[in-house]
């Protein structure tokens, strides 16, 4: 009988040798609600496929917390400038729902990647992937008012908006709990 994060890997992926390639490095991982995955000034080693659950990436400035990445179901998570440049992150990752994933460590990645040039495809995949979401983050940021980052979230990802603490999304969305507060009351 197929495992439940084998079943997951194989629906996540159309490419069958990666899918088979990727369950023998995968790590079935849970976390609960609440539950730091990653912790700042650390060495984050792997990334991490969601098939449940939400996560996000956070760092410290001035006692608050900042939110700058969330990931849900058939998304993937990682403390990325760690990851890449294997220093020690200011990221931290954390729970928002209970997560059920796949860890993936870098070490594992390389070793395949090595081995099986889909698997090396895959890799600057997952990485082309994270450029993109970070470039429109910025974009988003820079050329956007808050009204319009807001509305775009909410058509993208609306079900955002259920699952995650307005706090974490308005510190998302670059703007005060209270601006959050009043756009969403429009």
């Amino acid at each position: 009988m197929e495992s439940f994060f084998s079943k997951n890997i194989s629906l996540l992926l159309e490419n069958e040798e990666i899918a088979t390639a990727l369950q023998k490095i995968a790590i079935p991982t849970s976390y609960k609600k609440g539950e730091i995955i990653h912790s700042s000034n650390t060495i984050c080693n792997h990334f991490y496929l969601l098939f449940s659950g939400v996560a996000r990436v956070f760092y410290y400035k001035d006692g608050k917390d900042v939110t700058v990445h969330i990931a849900q179901e058939q998304e993937s998570s990682t403390a990325i400038d760690s990851f890449i440049q294997r220093k020690k992150s200011k990221y931290s990752m954390e729970a928002l729902e209970d997560i059920e994933c796949i860890a993936i460590s870098r070490n594992d990645m390389e070793e395949l990647s090595a081995k099986n040039h889909d698997f090396e495809h895959f890799g600057r995949l997952f990485l082309e992937q994270i450029y993109i979401d970070l470039a429109e983050r910025l974009d988003s940021l820079l050329l956007h008012t808050s009204l319009e980052r807001y509305e775009n979230l909410l058509q993208q990802k609306p079900e955002l908006f259920q699952r995650v603490p307005a706090k974490h999304l308005a510190s998302f969305l670059g703007m005060s709990p209270e601006n959050f507060s009043r756009i969403r009351g429009k």
